[in-house]
């Protein structure tokens, strides 16, 4: 498959702090892959830095064939629609103002698409398609649940057609339950829209459900990466063996619960 993402060699400093290292990877269009670890390891760091919301201090940022990590403002901004993040907070990423129709619509009116009407038409859609009702598209943030916020920002995301998805923390603050939701949505756009995803996440066993391959990232640095499976049964750096005995996920587990994870 092409390569639609290429990251050589990426190294970001807070001041005198190094918080990316030498990080390097690749996804195949179409591909999933997953980058995992603990709070301060500087998984989102990396996130932001794909979209320009950090600049790197070194490295390479390839995406379709231009590097952005050097690009000016002005060029980088035609390209923003294809990389779209979901964030974190499904509380704090949405407009508290507008309603979910017109949050969702708002890629679409920046990018100069349609009428009004067409606009609002395909916000409806989007947002019936991440699994919320017609009917609820004119009511606000506040009225929402997180896990009905959370598919609002995927829906919105969608409006701008991205050829690559940047899920940063995206189920974190939702508990287990509604976690299993949000996956299975996003699995199901990946194959229907044939999306590119990264997922950034401090748990291994939430990225079993929407990634190929993963990282695990440690103090900035790479540890161990490899196909998720893989890596989830059998661990070879102490980190991700760590890792896996604390945060795998109940929700996420098939079959009879084992004793041991390790």
């Amino acid at each position: 498959m092409n390569t639609l993402l290429d990251v050589n060699g990426l190294t970001v400093d807070y001041g005198p702090h190094r918080v990316v290292d030498d990080v390097s990877f690749s996804i195949p269009a179409g591909g999933a892959l997953a980058i995992v670890g603990e709070s301060g390891s500087g998984k989102s760091t990396i996130a932001r830095a794909l979209v320009r919301l950090v600049r790197p201090s070194a490295g390479s940022i390839t995406f379709d064939g231009t590097d952005l990590a050097q690009l000016p403002e002005r060029k980088i901004r035609p390209m923003r629609h294809r990389m779209q993040m979901v964030f974190q907070d499904p509380y704090g990423s949405l407009d508290p103002h507008l309603t979910a129709r017109q949050i969702v619509a708002e890629p679409l009116r920046r990018l100069g698409q349609g009428s009004r009407r067409d606009r609002e038409k395909e916000a409806t859609v989007l947002l019936e398609r991440v699994g919320l009702p017609a009917s609820s598209a004119d009511r606000k943030p506040v009225e929402f649940s997180g896990g009905q916020r959370q598919r609002i920002g995927i829906a919105r995301a969608l409006a701008a057609a991205p050829d690559l998805l940047i899920c940063d923390e995206a189920t974190s603050a939702l508990d287990v339950s509604v976690q299993a939701n949000i996956l299975r949505i996003l699995a199901d756009l990946r194959r229907e829209r044939g999306l590119t995803f990264l997922f950034i996440s401090h748990s291994l066993g939430v990225v079993r459900a929407v990634s190929d391959r993963v990282l695990v990232l440690n103090g900035g640095k790479i540890v161990e990466e490899g196909v998720t499976d893989e890596v989830l049964r059998r661990p070879r750096h102490e980190y991700t063996r760590r890792l896996r005995r604390s945060v795998l996920e109940p929700a996420l587990i098939t079959g009879r619960k084992p004793r041991r994870t390790a």
